[in-house]
């Protein structure tokens, strides 16, 4: 092989003592080189330029420049990539998140396939305890229970009928005709992303609003009562259900009745259920209970926060809707702050100070909390507002029970 031709590259392979010369092509050379160069930079991300004492090709510079182009590419996706993961659980909740959330029906809840759990999600067994515990504190207020085997279970099965059949019956209800707000709002939850079908669906409401009925009926026999109190307290609740999520009506449109609906419902129904079973309702115990039940407006409110853009679609006046965010946070803990309040002025001008007091150091720590989570932001800290401050007010709900009863 004879002299160099221009346009080439050469190199020496020594074999034996002897050395020969071999020449190629600058093009083929480069485009050789920048595939080896390529797979390097592929399989590790501190790839550098070629060593300057190693000659590969006649203009390394052109390798070089080629490098950093191929170094921006990559930086540029990763980049990408990150924006799109920040974004993600914004859309939809982590295949991470929590199968505790998804069993209590709360957000930060897994994305679950079985369907019995999709079931007990639907019901929102985080809903059920101040029905429990407006139970209990109509017994309480009846004067009339007794720690005995048989007022136990009454109790119980009143209990039953309340939160997991009746609540449940209203969740999924609430649910099924808020599909369309909650596509907008929540689409990855069970009925809008399609994990129950509309049968399923249908079929847990009848299912429940039976068995919530049937439970009623039977306390009422049990009780001895002439006049079927419980049942009708029982139906009659329903049908608020009913006529709070349901079109015509929807009572939920306008944010005062819907939301003293849904507090009548969590605080006055379970207390008058509870009383009624063990002991007489009366006009006074009524009247007291539908006045807390104003506290049950502002607690309402609490949830309103989170489904603002889906109700101003779809033209829902919720309290946040109608009056902004800034002003409805101050109705909302006005509405729980003074009920309990002018409670306790009522309890206080009966002659009982001691349980008005009482009452009043229940109080304070749900304006601690309405200050440190509520009215700083009411999306981002509803949950830990919630699980900070309620049990306040139902301690509350007990402790004016208690004072009724004597």
């Amino acid at each position: 092989m004879g002299g160099v031709r221009e346009g080439s590259v050469i190199t020496r392979k020594p074999i034996g003592n002897q050395s020969f010369n071999l020449s190629l092509p600058i093009s083929s050379m480069s485009s050789l080189v920048n595939t080896v160069y390529s797979v390097r930079l592929s399989s590790s991300a501190e790839a550098s330029c070629p060593p300057r004492n190693r000659r590969l090709a006649a203009k390394p510079s052109c390798i070089s420049l080629n490098s950093k182009r191929r170094r921006l590419v990559v930086r540029a996706t990763e980049t990408d990539t990150n924006e799109v993961g920040a974004k993600a659980p914004d859309n939809a909740p982590a295949q991470s998140g929590s199968s505790f959330n998804q069993i209590l029906g709360i957000k930060g809840a897994k994305q679950e396939t079985n369907k019995w759990k999709i079931r007990v999600q639907l019901t929102k067994p985080v809903t059920w305890p101040p029905l429990i515990w407006g139970v209990v504190c109509g017994a309480a207020a009846s004067g009339n229970f007794h720690w005995t085997v048989e007022d136990v279970a009454k109790s119980i099965v009143c209990m039953l009928m309340s939160g997991p059949c009746l609540t449940g019956y209203t969740q999924t209800i609430n649910d099924w005709y808020d599909r369309d707000i909650d596509a907008i709002n929540e689409p990855y939850r069970p009925i809008p992303s399609g994990a129950v079908s509309e049968n399923e669906v249908i079929t847990q409401i009848w299912v429940l609003l039976l068995g919530g009925l049937g439970l009623g009926g039977l306390l009422d026999v049990w009780a001895g009562h002439n006049f079927p109190v419980i049942f009708y307290l029982a139906l009659g609740g329903s049908l608020l259900s009913y006529i709070y999520s349901a079109p015509p009506l929807k009572l939920k449109q306008n944010g005062w009745i819907g939301n003293f609906a849904l507090g009548a419902s969590y605080i006055s129904l379970p207390w008058w259920a509870g009383q009624a079973l063990f002991g007489t309702l009366t006009p006074d115990i009524i009247v007291l209970t539908l006045l807390y039940s104003v506290a049950g407006l502002g607690i309402a409110i609490v949830n309103d926060f989170k489904s603002i853009e889906g109700d101003r679609q779809m033209g829902l006046q919720s309290l946040p809707v109608a009056f902004g965010s800034e002003t409805a946070k101050w109705i909302c803990v006005g509405a729980i702050d003074i009920t309990q309040l002018s409670v306790a002025g009522y309890l206080l001008g009966a002659g009982k100070p001691y349980y008005a007091l009482a009452l009043v150091g229940l109080i304070a720590p749900q304006v601690f909390f309405q200050f440190k989570y509520f009215l700083k932001d009411p999306v981002k800290y509803d949950v830990k507002y919630q699980a900070s401050a309620q049990p306040f007010l139902i301690l509350g709900l007990l402790v004016t029970a208690l004072a009724t009863s004597h």
